[in-house]
């Protein structure tokens, strides 16, 4: 089993920054792909990023390509995600989710072994 809390969200004017984390527990970090989704109001959880166990291969939807990046420290547990020049329209409640399998992420039925409860993202105009 493992637990996911993110932290990190908030207000902030659109053009800005913000950098979520996302920390684990309750299992052995390392075999796991760790990635972020979100889900604005009125819409379905769409996927955002991913990075794989050892950090080195990353996938970004669209929308945040060159904007986000996604990293993880192995020795804390924890996931990142830098969110650069953010726009109105990347308000949401962001996720973090685990699974030993990559391309769960990006399979598209959201089907993930592990979630968190969410942190949100608010960007004004």
């Amino acid at each position: 089993q493992v637990q996911l809390v993110e932290s990190g969200g908030g207000l902030v004017q659109a053009g800005g920054s913000l950098r979520l984390s996302c920390a684990a527990s309750g299992h052995t970090f390392n075999p796991y792909a760790m990635g972020w989704f979100r889900q604005a109001p009125g819409k379905e959880r769409e996927f955002v990023a991913v990075v794989n166990w050892s950090g080195e291969v990353t996938d970004y939807t669209d929308a945040v390509k060159g904007r986000f990046a996604i990293s993880r420290d192995n020795a804390k547990n924890t996931v990142y995600l830098q969110m650069n020049s953010l726009k109105p329209e990347d308000t949401a409640l962001y996720y973090c989710a685990a699974d030993v399998v990559y391309r769960a992420f990006t399979g598209g039925d959201n089907a993930l072994s592990y979630w968190g409860k969410g942190t949100l993202v608010t960007v004004s105009p």
